[in-house]
């Protein structure tokens, strides 16, 4: 049977539009260890399901010799799909097109999609490799980034944004990202950074590399701007398929449900000795959540940043939770600028998306020191506080050592409406330590004893039998219960299940204006 030659053209514009910028550019980024962007697409999405829009689409530029030079589908592939099962909106930037440079046709087949993703409630995905602004097309092209910066703030809390750095991301593009919800990026291949090396070295005469100023292990672990680093492209695919089943499609859903197979009243008898008898030993809380959540699976979100605490997503009883944890084993926990930042950061994502909170609390307080004063830890403090007092998804706190001071508060303590607050019998529940609260307590009498140290440690001793432990807090209803620490995950599903239909909202509000 013949074709018509209106179908045989069709097709080769199409076969013409997958090939971007030609084979040798193509060879090129397969050389540099990156795909091209439609086989980013085809890597992330189910197999199948990528339906392109906009394919027939070229640049309207005259300036330059342009006009001379025009693409099919120009620097950009956008359409949708699904991951899972689930729908999925998607746009990835073309290198070999243009160098991925960002002009208005590219903005607006970016804008179409977010629209279509904001109407239909489904997940937004950018796979960026651009070159930045298309300077040919000058203002155009910055206008061209603001029209998308708008869709990026008014879909926030609406769907699951995450920007996906496969190359380099500069200048005003990094804003783009920057605005949507987690950030992913590749070992040695992925850049952001507002200023190149050049710009930075003719300003500040400090010599830098790209890796140095803005590769993907110094914004994992310096900056904090990187939430998930990969070893390569087809790792980092594989993460955000995982990251994605964690996730609603929008804020009007609940996470999707899974069988995990782990039975709810599971118990873990290590749990009951992992806290260490000595008061400043550190342990690892890592361990504990492992143990506790289902299968021992625990999607960690910014690994390398802020060690102290500790964020990320799991399931319990088959239902996406969000962890937030202090960390003994870095700087015993202490909160301090950048971990409340980044716990407050997960704790609004959360509340947006319908996720609960499980909060596991061993911390000694905020980090002293004329840095943390001078760099505003009171204002970053109050974020993860504000953010906990925002949130109305259900959210429960297990304290398993330390609850010290202002950080027992923050830590989602029943006051800022805390939905199920329960501690280990070995728990400390009080304005700062032992030994702290008697030198200010007993100062006079301590100085007048005739052995100042032996009194001292009577009183520790009377101190910690009567303050340091968690029955003064339960007693006044703090806390809702005392709990075996190897009965943590049974205690928490039921609760997780008592809390289900939670219902719970703030005042009537334009917004709010929270701590930044």
């Amino acid at each position: 049977m013949n074709t018509k030659p209106e179908i045989e053209y069709m097709r080769k514009l199409k076969h013409q539009a997958t090939l971007g910028g030609g084979e040798k550019k193509i060879e090129t980024q397969h050389a540099r260890g990156k795909m091209t962007a439609r086989e980013r697409i085809e890597a992330l999405l189910d197999r199948g399901s990528f339906r392109e829009i906009d394919m027939f689409v070229t640049h309207r530029t005259t300036e330059f010799g342009m006009d001379q030079h025009k693409i099919l589908s120009d620097s950009v592939v956008t359409g949708w799909g699904t991951i899972g099962g689930r729908a999925v909106y998607i746009f990835s930037q073309d290198f070999t097109v243009f160098g991925g440079s960002l002009g208005e046709v590219h903005s607006e087949k970016i804008c179409k999609i977010m629209d279509l993703a904001m109407k239909n409630g489904a997940p937004v995905i950018g796979l960026n490799d651009s070159g930045g602004a298309r300077i040919q097309e000058g203002v155009v092209s910055l206008g061209a980034y603001a029209d998308i910066f708008l869709k990026n703030s008014l879909a926030s809390g609406v769907i699951p944004q995450l920007s996906v750095i496969m190359g380099p991301c500069a200048g005003g593009a990094v804003y783009s990202p920057a605005l949507t919800d987690f950030i992913f990026m590749v070992k040695k291949t992925s850049h952001m950074f507002i200023t190149g090396p050049d710009v930075v070295k003719a300003v500040t005469h400090q010599d830098v590399t790209f890796e140095e100023l803005g590769g993907a292990e110094v914004h994992s672990s310096k900056s904090g701007v990187c939430h998930v680093m990969a070893e390569d492209e087809a790792e980092c695919m594989e993460q955000v398929q995982q990251f994605f089943s964690y996730l609603p499609s929008n804020n009007m859903e609940d996470p999707p449900h899974v069988e995990t197979g782990d039975d709810p009243q599971r118990q873990d008898e290590r749990l009951d000795s992992i806290v260490p008898k000595e008061a400043n030993k550190p342990y690892d809380m890592k361990e504990v959540i492992l143990s506790v959540v289902d299968n021992g699976e625990f999607f960690e979100i910014h690994e390398q940043y802020a060690g102290n605490i500790i964020v990320g997503f799991a399931r319990l009883d088959g239902y996406t939770v969000g962890v937030v944890a202090n960390q003994p084993s870095v700087l015993a926990g202490v909160l301090d600028i950048k971990a409340s930042i980044k716990g407050a950061r997960f704790v609004r994502f959360c509340d947006c998306f319908n996720i609960p909170l499980v909060v596991f609390e061993d911390v000694p307080g905020f980090l002293p020191g004329v840095d943390q004063e001078h760099g505003g830890i009171i204002i970053h403090g109050a974020k993860l506080l504000y953010a906990f007092c925002e949130a109305t998804v259900p959210k429960v706190t297990i304290i398993t050592r330390k609850a010290y001071g202002g950080a027992y508060d923050v830590m989602n303590s029943k006051h800022i409406r805390g939905d199920y607050n329960a501690a280990w019998p070995a728990a400390e529940i009080a304005v700062m330590g032992a030994e702290g609260a008697v030198n200010i307590i007993f100062r006079k009498e301590i100085a007048a004893a005739p052995d100042p140290d032996a009194k001292r440690q009577e009183l520790i001793k009377e101190y910690k039998e009567k303050f340091a432990n968690p029955y003064g807090a339960a007693a006044r209803g703090y806390l809702d219960d005392v709990i075996e620490p190897s009965q943590t995950r049974p205690r928490l599903i039921e609760a997780l299940r008592m809390l289900r239909n939670k219902r719970d909202v703030n005042p009537p509000k334009k917004h709010s204006n929270m701590p930044l």
